[in-house]
Parts: structure tokens; sequence; C-alpha cells
């Protein structure tokens, strides 16, 4: 029997704050509430974004919220040679091709957006244009629809060449996309179950598309509500969320469980984190995760 391998994989481009807590919890708990293990993997695949001692910080944040992880700590920045390896695969079926159309021309050419941006419209597909100096994106073909059932949200699907089109595996740059990245990490992980936001529901059908273009395994998935401010606006960093506070992890572990819908007991508000970590994994509840797509919550924010 394969063994349950969940991970949690936070991008060095700045400090954990509420919301990373809050998805970090959940791939725990539901990790661990099946006795499997839980991975922690720095996706730090795009490397003109990350933060210098980002990476060190995010460790530090989590042990000193009480979690830990199995086995060492992977890191994208070590794999581009994988990456490639699997995209020379693909470039090989003909399943990709290199792109010259950049989002600046696509936006003169009026081309419409969808939920993830930009809807690719193959404007390259038929070109015989150098892999140098140009992204590679990988053909979708015509009305691909892509379903799974998510643990929390039930059945998602997307047309992928009505709402996507062909998506960026590498960029002009050389660096490679996150959909790539993430995918070959889960497969050679032998990641079984992927907990993340529901920003990334959509997200999820590429990824499954590119499963079943690599031959990969796909896991289980489930999504979590995000966690919004006052305003209504995503906790990010690219909106500035405030860094966890170390002065009291178990308050904001406490508060993110109530997020996700489970019930502690107040009185556990005032116990260590680690006793706050076990009570989650021993009571945890999938049912009671909330499906709306994000929700308010008690932020931290000042």
């Amino acid at each position: 029997m394969t063994r349950l391998t969940g991970r949690f994989a936070p991008s060095p481009s700045g400090p954990l704050h509420f919301g990373s807590l809050v998805a970090g919890l959940a791939s725990y708990c539901q990790a661990k509430s099946q006795q499997g293990d839980w991975l922690l993997r720095i996706e730090d695949v795009d490397t003109p974004r990350v933060v210098a001692g980002a990476s060190d910080q995010i460790l530090r944040d989590l042990e000193a919220f009480g979690f830990e992880w199995d086995g060492a700590v992977s890191y994208q920045s070590e794999g581009f040679e994988k990456y490639q390896h699997y995209l020379d695969k693909l470039l090989d079926k003909k399943d990709c091709y290199p792109c010259e159309c950049s989002r600046r021309t696509l936006r003169e050419q009026g081309v419409p957006s969808g939920p993830l941006g930009q809807i690719y419209p193959g404007n390259c597909r038929a070109k015989q244009l150098s892999l140098e100096n140009h992204s590679i994106r990988l053909n979708t073909g015509h009305a691909q629809w892509i379903k799974f059932v998510d643990r929390v949200y039930g059945e998602f699907a997307l047309n992928l060449s009505e709402s996507v089109g062909d998506f960026v595996l590498r960029r002009a740059d050389n660096i490679y996309s996150y959909h790539l990245a993430v995918v070959v990490d889960d497969e050679l992980q032998n990641i079984t179950e992927v907990v993340r936001g529901a920003d990334l529901l959509e997200n999820t059908c590429l990824h499954i598309y590119l499963q079943q273009k690599l031959g990969f395994k796909t896991p289980d998935y489930m999504h979590i509500p995000l966690v919004n401010n006052a305003q209504g606006v995503k906790l990010s960093k690219q909106t500035g969320a405030n860094a966890l506070d170390h002065r009291n992890p178990s308050r904001q572990l406490f508060a993110a469980l109530g997020h996700l819908g489970q019930s502690p007991q107040r009185q556990l508000e005032n116990a260590g984190p680690r006793e706050i970590l076990q009570w989650a994994v021993d009571n945890w509840s999938i049912v009671s995760i909330p499906v709306e797509r994000a929700a308010v919550a008690e932020t931290f924010e000042t």
C-alpha cells in the first residue's frame, strides 16, 4: 500500500504570513491524521523573485510554530536539470512549442482574459521558431476538458483551450514555470495528496493535463478557503501581509484552526504549539472545512 505523503511548498518571496500558516496547518493535519509523511519544499524556481534569507526564515517560522517535517528540505532551485529533462520529453513528442508572443503583444491584439489571465490563442503553434530566447508553451489542443473531484469543493472542471489556452512551461528568460516544476516535483517525491489554497483550483486542471502528457500519477487534491482581510483582499506577500509573529504562536494556530472550521476548545489557546498541533491532528475534520473560496478571518494585521 502506498504511504500517504503530503507537502507544504511555500515560495521564499517573503516571510510566511497568516494565510501561509493556514495552508501549512491544513496540509500538516491532513497528512499526519492519516499517519502520513509531511514534506517541506521551498519553491524557489522563480529565482528573480527570491528574497535573500527568506528560505531560512520560513524554516525558523515553522519550527517556532511547532511543525516538524519529514526528511530533508527540498529546493526547486536545485532541480533545473530534471525540469529540462521532462520538458525535452514534451518537445520530442511535439506536445509543446516555442512562442514569441509577449503579454504586451497579446494585450495589443485584444486577446480576452480567463480565470488565469490571457487566453492564449495559439499564434505560434505552426511557426518554426528557435528554442532559444523564446518561451515554451504546452499545446492544450481543442476543447480539452479536465475534471477532478476536490476533497472540499467536490467536482471541478475547466475547459483548458477555451479558458486558458496553451500555457507556458519555460519563460523566454529560461525560468521554468511553476506548473512544470510543481508537477515534476510532486511525481518524483511520490506526493499522494496536495492540500493548498482555493485560488489554485483552476491551476490544478493545468497540472492534471500536464501529468497526463508526462504519464505521471495524479494525486488527490484538497483546496482550502483563502484568508481575506477586513477589506476583502486576500492576504499575500504581494499585498504586504504581516509576517508571522513568533511572540504568540499558539493564538495564531488557534485562529487558523477556526478559519478551517475546526472547533478547538477555548482553553487550548493557552497551550503550547506542539499540544495544539497534536489536538488538531487527532481531531481533524475535512467535512468541517468551509466551502467558500475565501473568508474573512482574524488576520493579526495592524
